[in-house]
């Protein structure tokens, strides 16, 4: 399919560099608390002696609740916006998302200061995650129904900017821990990086129409709102739709749920970078590159059996990642122990996923008329949702399986 003629002219690439961001902001919610899971769980995993052993007093499984309770409503909410789009402007659904999850990352950074009984900051940090997912999901669905009008190459813009949201806040970790103030100050600094990030994600989606002409704009709007049905699109993009929540699949299955719990096999200061560095840093800016390159070329092409071969065979690396040197373990023998191999690993995993997740979402509204485009994104971002919910899901099972 050829590149919409309802295009907006892009002066100086600045349509293209909004999109960018507003793609980073979609995801700043999901990769700054998953990054921060060392912070969550050192508040919440108190540890005592007992004959002469240290032991957590609760455990908490804070990596799996977070995974889930962050991808259900990603899936309820994705659901729902598929169905609602047409009653609620397009201005409410992403400004206003973008404000609440702008709150809920300030009341986050402020509870950093305030001392909570274990129990209570567990229940009052899975609520915030699972509502600033919610509002991430309507955000995020109506902006895939936005760039699916437009041509291919925005959506593989908008994709990376999604990538870069990982790396994004992994290098905001590692700034953390690396400054040498207490821990208290390190996660203050670092959860008000994305209240800044979601604030100029705001007011880069409030100045977008100004980058457009005035023609173009109505275009938009009249597509925006044209209501479609929902099943023959569906059909026509099922390879697409099966090829993301596979792919989201096997990756939230064990990233980061198991990966998490991969140590070193080198005590000392390079333990407390290790994780950051060797599975979110990895992860966040090879998936990034992998998304990217979608830009430069798309292989195998959207009508090719291959596709679905490639994404299904990722599901090796669930169980190359359970033999890493995952502690603590019940039953799976140590086989990749070397730190060198776990990174080696994360590498392809993480390429493949960003690479396998940015043709599948920008092949589907290239396979469907272009009045059906805008629902066709908005539909792979419930599929997108599902993947990531049916991969928490099992993120659990897994874990008691190594």
């Amino acid at each position: 399919m050829k590149d919409r003629t309802d295009a907006p002219r892009d002066r100086g690439w600045l349509v293209g560099i909004t999109f960018f961001i507003l793609g980073l902001g979609t995801l700043l919610p999901w990769n700054f608390f998953m990054t921060a899971s060392m912070y969550f769980n050192r508040r919440l995993n108190k540890t005592e002696w007992s004959n002469g052993t240290v032991v957590v007093q609760k455990e908490y499984y804070f990596n799996n609740w977070m995974t889930l309770l962050s991808q259900l409503p990603l899936l309820l909410c994705t659901l729902l916006n598929s169905f609602f789009y047409q009653r609620i402007s397009e201005m409410v659904r992403i400004a206003g998302s973008l404000v609440f999850i702008l709150v809920l990352f300030i009341l986050t950074a402020i509870l950093v200061k305030v001392t909570m009984e274990e129990d209570c900051f567990f229940s009052v940090t899975m609520a915030t995650i699972w509502f600033i997912n919610s509002f991430g999901a309507v955000l995020q669905g109506s902006l895939f129904g936005l760039v699916g009008l437009l041509p291919q190459r925005y959506s593989a813009v908008f994709m990376s900017g999604q990538g870069l949201a990982g790396t994004f806040a992994a290098l905001a970790m590692l700034v953390s821990i690396a400054s040498d103030t207490d821990l208290e100050t390190a996660a203050l600094g670092y959860f008000i990086t994305p209240c800044v990030g979601t604030l100029l994600t705001l007011l880069s989606y409030l100045l977008l129409p100004r980058l457009v002409s005035g023609s173009a704009l109505r275009t938009w709007t009249k597509n925006f709102h044209h209501i479609v049905y929902l099943v023959p699109v569906s059909l026509q993009i099922w390879v697409m739709a099966f090829c993301v929540v596979f792919v989201f699949t096997v990756t939230l299955a064990v990233f980061p749920a198991i990966t998490v719990d991969v140590k070193t096999i080198y005590p000392g200061k390079w333990e407390s970078y290790f994780i950051s560095v060797c599975c979110f840093l990895i992860f966040n800016v090879c998936d990034w590159i992998g998304r990217t390159v979608t830009t430069l070329f798309q292989w195998p092409p959207k009508e090719s059996r291959l596709f679905p071969v490639l994404v299904v065979s990722r599901v090796v690396f669930v169980p190359l990642l359970m033999l890493c040197n995952v502690q603590s373990r019940s039953y799976l023998p140590v086989f990749f122990s070397h730190d060198a191999a776990f990174a080696f690993i994360m590498i392809l995993f993480s390429l493949s996923s960003g690479y396998c997740v940015c043709l599948s979402m920008s092949y589907a509204p290239q396979l469907v008329a272009s009045k059906d485009a805008e629902t066709a994104g908005a539909l792979m971002t419930f599929f997108l949702g599902l993947g990531l919910s049916i991969g928490a899901g099992f993120s659990f099972l897994l874990r008691l399986l190594v």
